[in-house]
Parts: C-alpha cells; structure tokens; sequence
C-alpha cells in the first residue's frame, strides 16, 4: 500500500517545479514509510511514497516502461492480486519484466490494454499513468473504492492524490469549504464524487478519469448490476465458501508479516479461519496467523448495551482464536488513551474531514498503531453486512418502509452534530433529492416482488454509499499508521454473485446474514455462528464522557465553531449525567470535538 500523487498541466513545464511535487509527495509519508521517489517532465510531475509488501527490492515507484526514454510511467497503491496470471499472459505477448512486484504488471497491463487495463485487474487499487506519447493521464480506481483517488483543476489540466492535504501542497488548491461541501459533510449521505472541500472531487469507485489536451472524461468500467439467480440453496452456500475461500486465499500473500483482525463476530471469524486453514497448507500443520481484537480497560464492567452493540466482544473474539489455532492478541485500551488531544488531532489530520465516529476511530488509530509494531498488512472483515444483509436495517420494518436512508433511522446519525440553522443549507431537502437520485441508481429485475426490490434498494445504498464510508475509515487510520488492511469480501465477484442472489435465500434461517452463516459451518464457534450482529466496540466509561463534555465545552468556546454548530441541539449535552449519556448525544459532542480540530489543523477558507 502506498501514497500517490502528481499533476499534469498543458501551459507550464513540470521540470522547473521540483519542489512542489516533492512537498506533494512527503504528504503521503505516513502511507509510505519505506521510501519515496519523483519523477518529472515537460508536462507531467508524479510523485511515490511506499510502504513496501511485494518484491521489497524490486518495487520502487514512480515506475516508468523503460529506464530511458519512458513512454508510460505509473504511481500506484494497492495490490492487484491476480498479477501472477496477468504476468503468464502479458509474457506470452512478448512482454519482459524487470521485477517481480504486481507494480510493474499493472504498468504493463497499461503498455498492452491502454484503458481496458483496469477490465483485468482484480484487488485494492488506485493508480495514475502517464502516457508520454499520448500526453495523456490516466486515472483509475478498484471497483468498490477500497483505495481512495482525489483530484482537483489546476491551470492546463489536473492535480491528483490519495488524499486530499497532498493537494493542498500544490500552490493553486487551497483548502476552501462552501455551503455544498457541508452539506456533503454532514447529510451522511456519503455521495462519492464531491467532497467537503470546493474544488476537491473523487474519482469515482470503478471508474476512471482520462485528461489529455481535449479536456477531462470519466467514464465507469464497472458497477453492480441485476441478474438472474439460478442456483438453489444448497448451490448457493457451497458458491458463497468458494468465493470467499479463493478471495482469501488469493489475499494472503505478502513479503513481510500478516495478520488477521478478529472481532468475535462470524464476518471476521469465517475469514480469519479460511486463512489460517491456508496458511497451515502452504507452511505445514504447525503454522499459526495472528490475530487481533481491541477491547478497553473498562469493557468488562462497564459495558451497556446501545443500539448498534448487543454484547462484548472479547470472549467471542478469545473463543474464536483458540477454535481456530491463532496467535490471538487483545489490544486493551484505557479509555484515558481516546482524550488525548495529540491522538484525536492524529485522527482528524487523517482523515481530512471533520465527519468520524470519535472514540471509535481513535480506538481503530490506536490498535492499528500496536498491530504495527508486529505486521504489516492485515486482513479484515469489512464489507460482509452490506454483501449478506448484515445491519439492523435489512431487518427493521420501520427502516424498510422509510422514504429516506436506513442508517439516519438506526444508527441514530441523523441528529448528531446538527449544524447553525443560520447556515440556511436545506439538508433535508439535499437529502430526499439525493435520495430520489438513489434509488434511480438501483438495477432491477422485471417480476420482482416488492419484498425483493425494496431489499435490492438497500443492499445498493449499502454496497454504494455506507461502505464506502467504512473504507475511506479503515484506509485512513491504517495507513496514518503504515498499516495495509485487505479486504476479501470486497472481491468484486463475491459481491456480484451476492447482489443477484434473492432476499428469501440471504434469509432463508430468518436472520442476518443466512449464507454467510451456513457457508460458515464448521469454520467458527456455534456461539460465534449464531450471535447477534455487533458493531465496532465503543467505550462505556463514565470517565470518557465526561472527557469529552469538557472537550466539547472548550470546542464550543471556538467563534467559528459556534457558528457553524447548532449551540442550541449540543449544549444540552453538555449537562446530561456521563453516565446517562446516550449514543446520539454523545455523538454530537465527538463531532464538536472533531470540528473545532479540523477548523484549527486545515484554516479552511469559509465561503458560506
């Protein structure tokens, strides 16, 4: 995994700015703590960090097709995890390879199929090229957006990164917020495209953007769409273990140490499983992967169920890592560790937004860090509620008969951090419009039961707008750490296989998550198997709420905060016993916190 950047103009020559692409590029170290490299001509500056995984040696990066001369030159992130077999191929078309790392498939990949190169890759990736000849950038993004791709307008063409503050180190972006970008913000919609900054768009997940002399054209190479399912039960579960068996399989590959994030909960314990069972095979019988939950000091005293959190998770977690054979670690956290204001303000510069879920990603920030010191890739489970059905809302009449997205219902989200009702931003009606557009965006078949295209509508919002939320999460705060997290029920062919299956076999046991759960038998705990879906653990302590009341008091002391939040809706907050303090209201208070860090780290110019 690694932190790319660059831009191309028509109207200047990029060899005399140097120094810009290299203050672009040390941006990204924290992504790419390895090594670091530029490459710049007449109208092109790319710039490489790396955090080295494959070929340790033989992966620098920007790589260009020839040592001299270049016609092709590539910066990329991710992994492409069929490159062996693009490699067979490629060579039976005459192609030569200096090193063994998929950098250099995927370069080649570019030499032979031009833009039809991402149609052949299957993994994590965002990747930019430059074509000499054509004097043309390519930019391209994995089909459900596991990597993140910015780009902003510069004179004569483009600039690009992974994340948006290398962009601010280019002269002509500024980090400027409008009353859109808000709005964007903090509607929780999770659109991809615009983001909360003026100017600063995503490339869409399966897309790509080409820009040559013509102008700019993005166009999508992939996107979910509706099938006809014919395989019966039985059919289906034996599909759903070989999907997810050969997107794990095809994951564990790594030159430097793996391991494996292990909740307790049957997503992450199904896949640590189906990798250990693999490890054990490629290394003998005595091979053990490591494994990591995170719980807190307080977890086991404290702990009150909410919405989003029915249990603890460690006895789960312990349970499952001794079931399977790990080498199971549990990084316990005091929740004194979550109000530290260096540990928040890391987060927050991370993430380069103001919208997170407080103790929740510092927490993730923190473990990622320990796991680190040991690994450094990890394999997760993110993905699998939206694949098979997982969250609360699949299941909630009240969700399901909702004319707006599930998850401001269930989660809670929809009154946290209310903004200045002096802002005049019309979210509610930014949020029905973008609704409409929505589920305008949903395939379907003809003959579908309301039943099936009403639970067609939500796993669609789910796999396009809440995980994408998930995943800029998890790629942020792993790679603030130098930490690569996969992601195999990502695999674009288990969530096609998926999409199309009926809502009556991804419930047939009448619970979330049916076929995972069966495809599952044997591979975990019964007590695993069959518990309740849990959420990412929060703290419960008294001690942290009330931390964070005083964090918000001294963020709502901040004139720019107070005029972008809602004083009215958070104050009262304030005030609330800590140890009554609810999820939602205590939401508010993290999102305080966290914008007034943002405001005081970026100085964003306002434009309200």
């Amino acid at each position: 995994m690694c932190g790319i950047t660059g831009w191309v103009s028509y109207h200047q020559d990029a060899r005399t700015q140097a120094p810009v692409i290299e203050a672009m590029t040390a941006t990204l170290t924290p992504r790419g703590p390895d090594a670091g490299g530029v490459w710049l001509g007449e109208r092109a500056a790319i710039g490489h960090r790396r955090l080295a995984v494959i070929d340790l040696e033989g992966g620098a990066q920007p790589m260009t097709d020839r040592p001299d001369a270049p016609t092709a030159v590539l910066t990329y992130s991710g992994e492409v995890y069929n490159h062996h077999e693009i490699r067979s191929e490629l060579r039976q078309l005459g192609h030569e390879f200096r090193t063994r790392s998929d950098t250099e498939v995927v370069l080649r990949a570019y030499v032979e199929w031009g833009e039809e190169v991402a149609d052949h890759l299957d993994g994590m990736f965002a990747f930019a090229v430059w074509d000499e000849r054509a004097q043309r950038l390519l930019l391209v993004r994995d089909r459900l957006g596991v990597k993140p791709l910015y780009w902003a307008a510069v004179g004569g063409g483009l600039a690009f990164a992974s994340e948006p503050k290398a962009l601010f180190a280019h002269p002509e972006i500024r980090p400027r917020v409008d009353a859109d970008g808000l709005r964007e913000a903090y509607s929780l919609l999770f659109n991809t495209g615009p983001t909360v900054w003026s100017g600063v768009r995503e490339v869409e997940p399966g897309g790509m953007l080409v820009l040559d002399r013509d102008g700019i054209r993005e166009r999508r190479y992939w996107q979910l769409e509706a099938g006809a399912h014919e395989d019966d039960r039985d059919a289906t579960v034996a599909r759903i273990h070989d999907l997810v068996s050969t997107s794990a399989r095809s994951q564990l590959e790594a030159d430097v140490p793996l391991c494996s994030l292990l909740s307790g909960g049957i997503d992450s314990t199904v896949l640590t499983a189906l990798l250990a069972d693999e490890l054990r095979l490629r290394e003998g019988p005595d091979a053990r992967i490591r494994s990591y939950a995170v719980d807190y000091s307080d977890q086991a005293e404290q702990f009150t169920g909410d919405i989003l959190r029915t249990g603890h998770d460690t006895p789960y977690a312990t349970e499952a890592g001794a079931f399977i054979g790990t080498d199971h670690s549990t990084v316990v956290l005091d929740p004194r560790a979550l109000l530290d204001p260096e540990h928040r303000k890391a987060v927050v510069v991370a993430r380069d937004s103001p919208i997170g879920v407080g103790d929740m990603d510092t927490s993730l920030y923190l473990l990622f860090g320990e796991i680190r010191k040991h690994s450094t890739v990890a394999l997760s489970g993110e993905a699998a509620d939206e694949v098979f059905g997982g969250y609360p809302w699949f299941h909630n009449p009240k969700a399901l008969a909702a004319d707006t997205f599930p998850w401001l219902l269930v989660t809670g989200d929809e009154a946290a951090m209310p903004l200045n009702p002096e802002l005049d931003l019309h979210i509610g009606e930014f949020r029905d419009d973008t609704y409409r557009s929505a589920l305008d965006a949903v395939p379907h078949l003809d003959g579908e039961s309301p039943t099936e295209h009403r639970q067609r509508e939500m796993q669609h919002l789910s796999l396009t707008r809440w995980l994408r939320q998930l995943l800029h999460r998890k790629d942020r705060l792993s790679m603030a750490q130098g930490l690569e997290v996969r992601v195999p029920y990502c695999d674009h062919r288990l969530v096609e296989y998926a999409f199309t299956t009926p809502w009556a076999l991804k419930s047939f046991d009448g619970r979330e998550k049916s076929l995972l759960r069966a495809a599952g038998a044997g591979l975990a705990p019964d007590s695993v198997l069959h518990r309740p879906k849990n959420h990412y653990p929060a703290t419960h302590h008294p001690d942290y709420n009330r931390g964070l009341q005083d964090m918000a008091r001294d963020a709502l002391a901040d004139d720019t905060v107070r005029s972008l939040a809602d004083e009215a809706r958070i104050k009262p907050c304030l005030d609330i016993a800590p140890d009554q303090l609810q999820w939602g209201h205590r939401l508010r208070l993290e999102r305080v916190v966290d914008l007034a860090l943002w405001l005081d780290h970026h100085c964003p110019e306002l434009d309200l």
